[in-house]
């Protein structure tokens, strides 16, 4: 019988963050259930770090968050005055120059990059609240598996900032530029329902279902052979950025990689 995560032990475990690994899957969890998992700098540092520990062995990482919400969103002492203690406040970053504050903002986002990296497919499995940057944490992720309780909603217009967490381009992506925009400037709630609908996530099961559907499709993902997966997902995140001609040349350069390496022949 395989070893589950908690048999092995944690890779890391900080700042609100956990990382697990069982074999070809990882699993990044959300700790802090009793603030909604709330998002700060150094929970941010911590799943930068989570992306940087992760074994060649991984394929499939699966993002989740404890207690009854997914993640609500930004740290609220993080828009008080003095912030949190340790961590620079808006008020600080708003008197930085221009390179310290893009600097700033750049460190902040690098813990939403990795997840599509073309070597791993990343899965949100979300229930309750999803506001904000718990909103761009889950679309950081290639795939979203909610509960049928889950409630997603972008709320930095309404604060007079705007999603800077990397959420704007798989929104649009996603559902589209006049959906993305009327759910970002309105801040309004997203319903399971709605996301499959719109194609915000991939699947909305019931919250007690939940695990179950994401390690299905976990291990629905592991079926097919790791390169092929890593070809193909290079492929669709890069067709948006080619014409037609350019996707079709992509295509054949990639079955040439395939069908080499089938035949022994690759390098």
């Amino acid at each position: 019988m395989a070893s589950s995560p908690q048999d092995l032990g944690p890779v890391l475990d900080k700042d609100g963050v956990r990382l697990t690994v069982d074999d070809a899957i990882a699993t990044v969890t959300l700790t802090n259930p009793a603030k909604r998992n709330a998002q700060s700098p150094a929970l941010w540092r911590a799943l930068t770090e989570a992306g940087q520990l992760l074994p060649g062995s991984v394929r499939v990482v699966v993002l989740r968050g404890e207690g009854k919400s997914f993640s609500a969103g930004l740290d609220r002492q993080m828009l008080s005055p003095e912030g949190i203690p340790g961590e620079p406040s808006f008020v600080d970053l708003a008197r930085s120059d221009d390179a310290a504050l893009d600097a700033a903002i750049a460190g902040y986002q690098d813990a939403f990059a990795w997840w599509r990296r073309n070597d791993i497919v990343s899965i949100a499995a979300v229930q309750g609240h999803a506001i904000g940057a718990g909103f761009q944490l889950a679309l950081a992720c290639d795939l979203r598996v909610v509960a049928d309780d889950v409630q997603f909603a972008m709320r930095e217009t309404s604060l007079g900032l705007v999603p800077d967490l990397t959420g704007t381009h798989p929104l649009v992506g996603l559902v589209g530029y006049a959906r993305a925009l009327e759910i970002c400037a309105t801040g309004r709630f997203v319903t399971a329902e709605e996301s499959v609908n719109i194609g915000l996530a991939n699947l909305a099961v019931p919250a007690a279902e939940l695990d179950g559907a994401v390690q299905d499709l976990a291990a629905a993902l592991l079926a097919a052979p790791r390169d092929a997966v890593i070809e193909t997902k290079a492929l669709l995140r890069g067709a948006q950025g080619r014409t037609y001609d350019e996707q079709r040349g992509a295509e054949r350069a990639a079955q040439a990689r395939r069908l080499r390496d089938l035949a022994g022949l690759g390098e």
